[in-house]
C-alpha cells in the first residue's frame, strides 16, 4: 500500500498523534513564567489541563553554558532583590526534584509536559524523564551541536522557526532529518505585531516541506490570529500562558491568562470541526430546506432516510 503525503505528516507525541486529520495538538508554553516557584508551575499546569490543552512546555537551561560569561556578574533588580544575572538564571531554573514533582502533577492531571533544552546538558537532563517530545526554541535553530544531540534521542522534535531565514531553516531540517520533526512558524518578538505575524508562511512551509507537519508558535496578544493559523492548517499550536500578564518576567505580556486559554482551546476545537474535508456535499440536514425552498430540483439524488450518507453533488 502506498504512503500518502498526509501519512508522512503524522508525528507521535506521547499517546497522541499530531498532523493532518488529527485534532490540533495544543501546548501551553509555561517557559519560565513560573518565576522559579513550583506552586506557580502547578497552577499553570492546572490552568492548561482545565482548558483542555494536550501539554505544557517548560524551558531548561544550564545557566553557566547558556549565559554569556561577560553577563554573569551584571547586577539587575528582580522580585527577590538585586542580584547578578547568573544568580537570577539559577533562581528561575528548576532542578531534578522540581521536575519530578512537575511530572507527577502532570500525570495526575492527565496532561503531558516537555521542554525546550537550550544546551546539550539540558537534553541529557530531560532524557531522565519520559517526555513525548523535545522543542527547539527559535533562538537555538542554528545550534547544530544541540540539534544533533536532540536527533540522537529518537524523540519527536518540534522546531520553531522565528528569527530564521529559509536557508537556516533548511539547514536545521537537514541536521535533524525530516522524518521525526514538526515545524512551527513563529515571529520572535514579544509581543509580536499582527502585521509581522505573516501567517501565510504556514502555507509556504507546507509546500516546501510536504512530509513535515506544520504548526504555529504564537507570541502575539489576543487570540484571533492564533485561530487564523488553525484555519490555515496549523496542526500544532503553542502559546505562552501566565497566571497574570502583570506578573514580573519578559514573557508575561505576550502570554494568555487562564480564561483566555479556555476560550482559545474551545475555539480551536470549533474551527477544526468546521473545516471538514473539502468535498462539497448535500447534507441530510439540508434536504428538508431544499424540498421546502428550491423551486427547481435539478439533478440530485434525494436521500430516502436520515440514515443515509450525505449526498455528493
Amino acid at each position: 500500500m502506498s504512503t500518502t503525503a498526509s501519512d508522512n505528516r503524522l508525528r507521535t507525541l506521547g499517546s497522541k498523534t499530531a498532523g493532518p486529520g488529527h485534532p490540533v495538538y495544543i501546548t501551553g508554553e509555561i517557559g519560565i513564567n513560573h518565576n522559579g516557584d513550583l506552586e506557580n508551575a502547578f497552577a499553570l499546569i492546572d490552568a492548561a489541563a482545565d482548558a483542555g490543552c494536550d501539554a505544557v512546555k517548560f524551558q531548561k537551561r544550564t545557566p553557566e553554558i547558556c549565559t554569556p560569561r561577560d553577563q554573569w556578574d551584571i547586577e539587575r533588580d528582580t522580585p527577590w532583590g538585586r542580584m547578578t544575572y547568573i544568580d537570577y538564571r539559577h533562581r528561575v531554573e528548576f532542578g531534578e526534584a522540581e521536575y519530578q514533582a512537575i511530572s507527577e502533577h502532570c500525570a495526575k492531571r492527565g496532561i503531558d509536559w516537555f521542554a525546550s533544552p537550550w544546551d546539550t546538558e539540558a537534553v541529557a537532563f530531560l532524557e531522565k524523564f519520559d517526555v513525548p517530545a523535545h522543542k527547539v526554541a527559535s533562538a537555538s535553530l542554528t545550534d547544530d551541536e544541540l540539534l544533533r544531540a536532540l536527533r540522537a534521542t529518537g524523540r519527536t522534535i518540534i522546531l520553531s522557526t522565528g528569527m530564521s531565514t529559509p536557508k537556516q531553516i533548511r539547514h536545521a531540517v537537514e541536521v535533524l532529518g525530516s522524518d521525526n520533526i514538526l515545524l512551527c512558524h513563529a515571529t520572535s518578538t514579544y509581543p509580536a505585531k499582527a502585521e509581522e505575524l505573516n501567517l501565510r508562511v504556514i502555507n509556504t512551509l507546507q509546500a516546501e516541506y510536504p512530509n513535515v507537519p506544520i504548526g504555529y508558535s504564537g507570541h502575539e496578544t489576543g487570540l484571533q490570529t492564533t485561530l487564523a493559523a488553525v484555519a490555515l492548517g496549523a496542526t500544532f499550536v503553542e502559546r505562552h500562558i501566565t497566571l497574570d500578564r502583570a506578573m514580573w518576567g519578559s514573557d508575561q505580556a505576550a502570554s494568555v491568562e487562564p480564561q483566555g486559554l479556555q476560550r482559545l482551546v474551545r475555539d480551536i476545537r470549533t474551527i477544526e470541526a468546521s473545516l471538514g474535508d473539502g468535498v462539497k456535499k448535500v447534507y441530510e440536514s439540508e434536504l428538508g430546506p431544499m424540498k421546502k425552498l428550491r423551486r427547481v430540483a435539478g439533478v440530485v439524488a434525494e436521500a430516502e432516510s436520515a440514515d443515509r450518507e450525505p449526498v455528493t453533488v
